[in-house]
């Protein structure tokens, strides 16, 4: 459905413009939704038409996952009713004695459904730290690994995997990699230009953008490769997908991805910058600083930005954390990220006993709004809760 006149054009114009779509039928530029669940059969009983079940084949998806697929380089992409929906089908195309390279630090919710997945499923997972690469190939079990899954960054430490590198190792050893890109969204990176095989997105984050939808994607870089298939299998089966509203608030989310994800980049770097000064800031946790570990990988891998992802550790531990996501004003206390309202969580007693993150850090997902207003809402937080210790 993309227009020859989008070819070559950016991704803010080709994203902004869902690459040039046009109703055929009305000539409006907004694509309808099909709310039909289901669809008429020829007279000789075949579906010439392509559709047969809304389970998996309402029109109103196609537009969508055209845009996904071409702005991530791309051959297909499949939209799912939740990030969650389109991870776990991932996994679940593997099989029983697969063995699996995931991250350490990742995203609570699938670190743990993987734990109990890995028992029922007979899937072996060995959690590393993807940002070394020795630790990777040590993991490597030849003939048994047939995933990597990466998560970069990586919430909420922001740990960067090199893509590449770890691409090149998984092709010599005949392995897929699968990259949740969540946070770097294709704006900053596309790691199918780097290697990967198949990108996922929450797409409830930055690519709706307005918290709220609820969706999730998968892009491919070959639409034919029998895992995919897999996977496209269990989407038409256990009919996670998205509804046809939702996807099509989903597009009108999307043509305002670019703006959004650079205001929030340099918010995201001035915060960061600043609260390296502030006092009782213990450490700031951000890719775009050159302090960060993993600074040098993302500045190969991620162009125009670092990401709307902070983390910083406090003086005072999870009490002082605690009480200065309390006292801020401006941002609000909420699970979530990639919003234009700009979020803090304490994320370890979000996660539990069992997490990596330490106690003292705060996770802040910048928005769009006033950077210098941001950091003043947050310092006088901080200060405040210092004052009263």
């Amino acid at each position: 459905m993309t227009s020859n006149k989008q070819a070559g054009l950016s991704i803010q114009t080709r994203v902004a413009q869902a690459l040039g779509f046009i109703d055929e039928q009305t000539k409006g530029l907004v694509p309808p939704i099909y709310s039909s669940t289901t669809y008429l059969r020829d007279a000789d009983n075949h579906y010439r038409s392509g559709l047969i079940y809304s389970r998996d084949d309402n029109p109103t998806y196609r537009v969508v996952e055209a845009v996904l697929a071409d702005i991530e380089s791309g051959a297909e992409a499949m939209l799912f009713a939740s990030g969650m929906a389109a991870a776990v089908s991932v996994f679940q195309a593997l099989r029983p004695g697969d063995h699996v390279v995931a991250p350490k630090v990742m995203y609570w919710a699938l670190r743990n459904w993987l734990i109990e997945f890995s028992h029922n499923w007979g899937v072996a997972i060995d959690f590393v730290n993807t940002s070394d690469l020795d630790a990777i190939a040590s993991a490597l079990q030849p003939g048994k690994t047939k995933l990597i899954w990466l998560e970069t960054p990586a919430n909420p430490m922001w740990h960067i995997a090199d893509i590449r590198a770890i691409a090149e190792q998984a092709q010599a050893h005949g392995i897929r990699v699968v990259v949740d890109s969540t946070v770097a969204t294709p704006v900053l990176c596309r790691p199918i230009e780097l290697g990967a095989d198949i990108v996922m997105h929450s797409a409830t984050k930055y690519l709706n953008g307005h918290s709220d939808v609820i969706a999730g994607a998968l892009i491919t870089a070959d639409k034919n490769d029998e895992f995919w298939l897999r996977v496209r299998k269990i989407r038409r089966q256990a009919g996670a997908v998205l509804s046809p509203h939702d996807a099509v608030q989903l597009l009108r989310g999307m043509r305002t991805l670019v703006l959004r994800v650079r205001t929030s980049c340099e918010s995201a770097m001035y915060l960061a910058e600043q609260l390296q000064q502030t006092d009782h800031v213990v450490e700031v946790l951000y890719p775009g600083l050159p302090s960060f570990v993993g600074h040098a990988v993302a500045v190969q891998q991620m162009e125009g930005g670092f990401g709307g992802m902070v983390s910083i550790r406090v003086r005072g531990g999870a009490k002082a954390a605690i009480d200065i996501a309390a006292r801020t004003q401006l941002w609000k206390r909420a699970t979530s990220l990639g919003g234009v309202e700009s979020l803090i969580e304490h994320r370890a007693s979000i996660e539990g006993e069992d997490t990596p993150v330490p106690n003292d850090l705060l996770r802040l997902s910048v928005g769009i709004e006033d950077p210098c207003e941001l950091l003043e809402d947050l310092q006088q937080a901080i200060q405040a809760a210092h004052s009263e210790s």
